[in-house]
């Protein structure tokens, strides 16, 4: 379920731990003879490199440590053999929030104590948990065609509209996976976005089953849904904010709305017994530092998941108009609930959607 599915481009290279020895790990850009020192584990790709200019290395250089990096696509299984083994060598991750809070649940990361992490507990709560700082957001949307749509007024505005193949005819694509598409199911039906969770599952399902023989592809990375808009495959599509704005940047005839998005976050936490956890918590704290947060959207099409970012001054008005989490978008959205994900019910929901893809 992460997003950030594109190849991966090293930066700095030099051998990981021993642990996950098919990743490689990057280094910040400071001095090898710093004191302390940790290891910060993302997903690679377009989406590390812009991180490490944005804020690894700012963070680094400001708090005097050397942050070595791995890139792993899939963390999740990773964390959980190396806390197995007793002697974990990862310290923090970037991974989706879901599995951070799944992780506080199963022993697998480290209770957080936000006294010793200001920044973070400056941010709304629902941004944050017990087991997870949010340090990113992206967004769900409605993507559309404008060969299909040229008429701003005509348009697909809602998920609504999207169910609706006699106003709206044309080829439709979502994503193969529940998370955000059950949401957008329910917002089709009549849900107010500030009042999905606990989500009404059955509901959900029977709505899917309505638009289920008009969906022309259910996708399965973020590249595939972008790739089928931009080669007209699809009019419109649920995809990842950052990859409609990847094609409307490179002069394709599409754009998206926010509007009923669903805002959903990679977060941050540490490995239960990470070897470096003071320094780890101390790497939280500036991670999400408004200034270094505010720097990331300048690098890539995500938005920081510190609210104060936006009150810095370094994001320019016009780009910030752009960003998932900026205030204006981010009141036009549902805010994914991980909690509820993470329960007995999502994981319930999870397992149903495998029987209703293959009916």
């Amino acid at each position: 379920m992460l997003k950030h599915d594109s190849a991966k481009r090293r930066v700095n290279t030099r051998l990981a731990c021993a642990a996950a020895g098919f990743a490689m790990a990057l280094m910040s850009t400071v001095p090898a003879s710093a004191a302390e020192q940790m290891l910060f584990v993302s997903q690679g790709g377009a989406y590390q490199k812009a991180q490490t200019i944005a804020i690894l290395d700012p963070a680094a250089k400001k708090l005097g440590i050397t942050i070595n990096q791995d890139s792993v696509p899939d963390a999740w299984p990773i964390m959980r053999s190396q806390v197995a083994t007793g002697k974990p060598t990862w310290d923090v991750v970037d991974v989706a929030t879901n599995f951070c809070l799944r992780g506080g649940e199963q022993g697998i990361v480290e209770k957080l104590d936000f006294s010793k992490i200001p920044n973070a507990a400056a941010m709304p709560a629902e941004y944050r948990s017990d087991y997870s700082i949010a340090y990113e957001f992206y967004s769900s949307v409605l993507g559309y065609s404008l060969k299909k749509f040229p008429d701003a007024a005509s348009a697909p505005k809602t998920w609504a509209d999207f169910w609706d193949v006699k106003k709206f005819p044309g080829r439709r694509s979502l994503r193969n996976h529940p998370l955000a598409t059950l949401e957008a199911a329910l917002m089709a039906d009549g849900v107010a976005p500030d009042k999905l969770y606990p989500l009404d599952v059955d509901r959900a399902f029977k709505k899917l089953e309505e638009i289920k023989p008009n969906i022309t592809v259910w996708w399965t990375s973020g590249a595939q849904s972008a790739q089928l808009l931009n080669d007209g495959e699809v009019d419109m599509v649920m995809a990842w904010n950052g990859r409609i704005s990847a094609l409307v940047k490179e002069g394709a005839k599409v754009t998206y709305t926010y509007n009923q998005g669903i805002l959903q976050s990679t977060s941050l936490c540490v490995l239960k017994g990470a070897p470096n956890l003071p320094t780890a918590i101390k790497f939280l704290n500036e991670a999400v530092d408004p200034v270094h947060q505010a720097n990331l959207p300048m690098q890539i099409d995500y938005g920081p998941a510190n609210p104060k970012a936006y009150d810095t001054g370094v994001i320019p008005a016009a780009r910030v108009k752009e960003l998932p989490s900026a205030p204006e978008n981010a009141k036009a959205q549902a805010l994914m609930s991980y909690a509820w994900w993470t329960s007995a019910a999502g994981e319930a929901a999870e397992k149903r959607w495998l029987s209703f893809t293959q009916k």
